[in-house]
């Protein structure tokens, strides 16, 4: 049940639709950073790879097998390492993903202000991020012409009360969106974690009870 949790948890992240309509974009040559999506993808493996060693575990249980517990206690030793493993590289690289997609944003703004639309897709790009995160520019826009890239590039209110509203810098929302999805990850990663500790303890209960057991 937990490796469901997780996996289906981790399915909903991967298919969010505000990440992956950023994640997927592609800006000429150069791809949007998928940082995020390596944490997105260690969380799907362990979820599946938990339903299955669960099963495993259950069966031994059943059968009252020292053989199938003692497997199952090793893939939960392997799990809850690769899980510690993936956390501390997650939490090394949490403010570097919000980075690299604000350095991937500031880019296409860049290329949305120039003067040659035919030569990049910087302006589609910068377009998607605005409407996906009701923005409208990075912290420090360029001053310049700053009410005419509005017009063209923030999405447009559909009441007048809206429009004499400042929208927030995309810096800010990006911020928002992956240190939110990032709090996800790491609750969802402490509760299998917390799982891991339990079944390991449990199950090397049983083996030795099994062991010591006058049945045998």
């Amino acid at each position: 049940l937990a490796g469901g949790i997780i996996l289906g948890v981790a399915l909903w992240l991967r298919h969010d639709s505000q990440t992956t309509n950023i994640l997927y974009l592609q800006l000429g040559d150069k791809q949007a950073p998928n940082t995020f999506y390596v944490g997105i993808y260690i969380l799907i493996a362990v979820g599946a790879v938990m339903m299955f060693v669960g099963f495993l575990g259950c069966y031994g249980a059943i059968q009252e097998s020292q053989c199938l517990l003692g497997t199952f206690f090793t893939c939960l030793v392997i799990l809850f390492a690769c899980e510690v493993a993936a956390g501390i590289w997650g939490f090394v690289n949490k403010d570097q993903i919000a980075k690299d997609v604000k350095q991937f944003y500031d880019q296409a703004f860049q290329q949305a202000l120039m003067a040659e639309p035919d030569m990049n897709n910087g302006k589609a790009v910068v377009k998607t991020f605005h409407e996906t995160l009701d923005c409208c520019g990075p912290d420090n826009p360029i001053g310049i012409n700053t009410l005419l890239w509005k017009k063209d590039l923030c999405p447009r209110k559909d009441s007048i009360l809206d429009n004499f509203i400042e929208p927030p810098s995309c810096h800010k929302k990006i911020d928002e969106l992956f240190s939110g999805k990032l709090y996800l990850i790491g609750i969802a990663a402490i509760v299998v974690a917390v799982i891991m500790i339990f079944e390991m303890i449990l199950s090397m209960v049983l083996c030795c009870g099994i062991r010591n057991s006058s049945v045998y």
